[in-house]
């Protein structure tokens, strides 16, 4: 593994389980790193509008879409 930063490579170090783990010993944080984007892409409106509303919509159009494609085609 190369780390181009002495304070990062001491930071990893000192993480807990590295013996036992291994590089699996970081897996909490990354659980915690998706939470907290999946909460924010939830929680976090711009207007009127967060992620979730946008993939609906989008999903919506396509279905409406593959429906009147079905119906021109018959």
């Amino acid at each position: 593994m190369r780390v181009y930063s002495k304070t990062l490579k001491e930071f990893l170090d000192a993480w807990p389980g590295k013996k036992r783990f291994g590089i699996y010993r970081f897996l909490p944080l990354f659980f915690l790193l998706g939470a907290s984007l999946e909460f924010s892409m939830i929680n976090w409106h711009v207007g009127e509008v967060n992620f979730y509303r946008t993939y609906k919509r989008r999903q919506a159009r396509k279905i409406a879409e593959e429906i009147l494609a079905s119906r021109e085609s018959t």
